[in-house]
């Protein structure tokens, strides 16, 4: 079965391209997500809270996502020993779901799959790209996020042109027909590989 990645900067749209992926049956493991469901269990949560303190996790035992991105984003050794806790976890349990598929292909969705060095370990990576002013005007009506906090997020992230030289595609994420058929184009293209 092949494993192909899926990534790109923030509001660039990589769910919804994920999602066109889904309409041919192609499972997808979208990290964040799974990251998130992860940080609530043993022992990541014991870990984290010893990392962020008490703050990490509200009144109701659930995580405190802002207080956590405050804490990492001027902080790189923070940041650091947050990866460290979790991206582990989240590789062990996408192997696991990868044995449970049955498809030709899957698509593990993540955010930071170049900054990692992790997109050497797929068959391919498709990068998800959008123009900067499209992506921020995303993410405040997503987030409601000032620009100022999306472009200190984007800091973290690579640039899109450091991004190309290492992807086998772009899909350009701002006209919805055009990425459905750039969609459908790969997908067809994967399953011949």
């Amino acid at each position: 079965m092949k494993q192909i990645g899926i990534t790109g900067g923030i509001g660039s749209g990589k769910t919804t391209v994920a999602n066109f992926f889904k309409a041919y049956q192609i499972p997808v493991y979208i990290a964040d997500d799974e990251a998130k469901k992860l940080m609530h269990q043993s022992p990541i949560k014991e870990e984290l809270i010893e990392l962020f303190g008490n703050k990490a996790y509200d009144s109701s035992g659930n995580l405190n996502r802002s207080f956590i991105a405050q804490q990492v984003f001027d902080d790189k050794n923070r940041l650091e020993k947050l990866n460290a806790i979790v991206h582990p976890r989240v590789e062990e349990d996408y192997k696991n779901w990868v044995k449970k598929q049955t498809s030709p292909y899957v698509l593990y969705e993540a955010a930071i799959l170049f900054e990692t060095g992790r997109y050497q370990s797929f068959d391919a990576v498709i990068l998800v790209t959008a123009p900067l002013e499209e992506r921020i005007k995303r993410l405040k009506k997503r987030d409601h996020s000032t620009e100022e906090e999306i472009k200190s997020r984007m800091k973290n992230q690579w640039s899109d042109e450091k991004k190309r030289k290492f992807a086998t595609w772009e899909i350009i994420n701002y006209d919805l027909n055009k990425t459905k058929h750039k969609v459908h184009k790969i997908h067809k293209l994967i399953s011949n590989l």
